[in-house]
């Protein structure tokens, strides 16, 4: 899959930073539930990418700010019951910028399984500061074993398994949808 704009971004001086943040942040996609949830600064991103051709998820643009890079991502968005329950279930490719967010509101827990899931993936979750809080690297496939946010969760990212560590991602980076 090409990568166009998403992939590694490096940012040279402040002011290039703010400027692109505050472009971005003018068009923000946000689900219904976001919405009412969130009561911070809007979050950075641009014009959704259309649906996912083989979920049928609306697709949008995700960055994770690691120090000085900003890694873009085209993330479906799992914001109703039915595509929370089934998430990348049965999915055997996921690209190499690409994963599945899961939104929640921000005040409870969350935890994962791999039940139908043929892919190890890290199971990022994204606390309410927008930081992320803690990685399940590379969970295994089919697994029933449940793993678990340290805290609660404004959203639940999912990307193919060891993209974490390959990119440099870790806690304490920012996610922005």
């Amino acid at each position: 899959m090409g990568h166009g704009s998403f992939g590694r971004t490096r940012l040279r001086g402040s002011g290039c930073a703010l400027a692109m943040l505050a472009a971005l942040a003018a068009c923000s996609p946000q689900t219904q539930a976001e919405a009412s949830a969130d009561k911070g600064p809007a979050a950075a991103g641009t014009a959704a990418a259309g649906n996912h051709p083989i979920s049928g998820l609306r697709v949008v643009p995700l960055t994770v700010t690691s120090g000085d890079e900003r890694i873009g991502f085209k993330v479906e968005v799992a914001d109703t019951p039915e595509s929370q329950a089934r998430g990348l279930m049965f999915r055997t490719e996921l690209g190499d910028f690409e994963g599945m967010i899961f939104p929640y509101g921000g005040v409870t827990a969350q935890s994962f399984w791999m039940k139908n899931t043929p892919l190890p993936l890290d199971i990022i979750f994204i606390g309410p500061d927008r930081r992320i809080s803690n990685i399940a690297a590379m969970a295994e496939p089919y697994s029933l074993e449940s793993v678990y946010s340290v805290g609660p969760v404004l959203g639940v990212l999912e990307l193919r398994g060891g993209r974490a560590q390959e990119l440099g991602i870790e806690p304490g980076d920012l996610v922005e949808w």
